[in-house]
């Protein structure tokens, strides 16, 4: 394949990255078919060489560089700040029950941490955050 054709795909991968809440992985494989189209550019004129090296480098760069980039820019939402909050339970949680609260208006699953069980409504604050799911005690 020609270097351009190797160059063009690598936009267009990196074009999908930037439309699609996706997660990071078109990313390095357009990083990969750049590098390829750059390769083939200086001499590596092996069709087969490319597309064994297009996803050799691809899976490389994903698995070196995917999980330090998402920590770097923040891979999800920011929930650090939910700490401290108040949530109330959408339903009854026994102690160390998993269901769902509200938070500013909003339902979030919700664990609740404490070792007696919480009413559906009781008053209840945020302790830990976990992915998307709250740690909730009774206040």
């Amino acid at each position: 394949m020609s270097w351009w054709m190797w160059v063009l795909l690598g936009v267009v991968l990196l074009a999908v990255e930037i439309v699609t809440p996706g997660g990071l992985f078109a990313l390095f494989f357009g990083l990969s078919a750049v590098l390829v189209g750059g390769l083939a550019a200086v001499g590596v004129e092996a069709a087969w060489l490319q597309w064994l090296l297009f996803p050799a480098l691809g899976v490389l760069l994903l698995a070196g560089l995917r999980r330090r980039l998402q920590a770097r820019i923040g891979g999800g939402p920011e929930v650090s700040g939910l700490v401290g909050e108040v949530a109330f339970p959408r339903e009854d949680l026994a102690p160390g029950a998993t269901g769902s609260a509200d938070l500013r208006g909003t339902p979030w699953t919700a664990t609740n941490e404490s070792g007696a069980p919480l009413a559906r409504g009781q008053r209840c604050r945020v302790t830990r955050v976990q992915d998307l799911t709250l740690f909730i005690r009774p206040e």
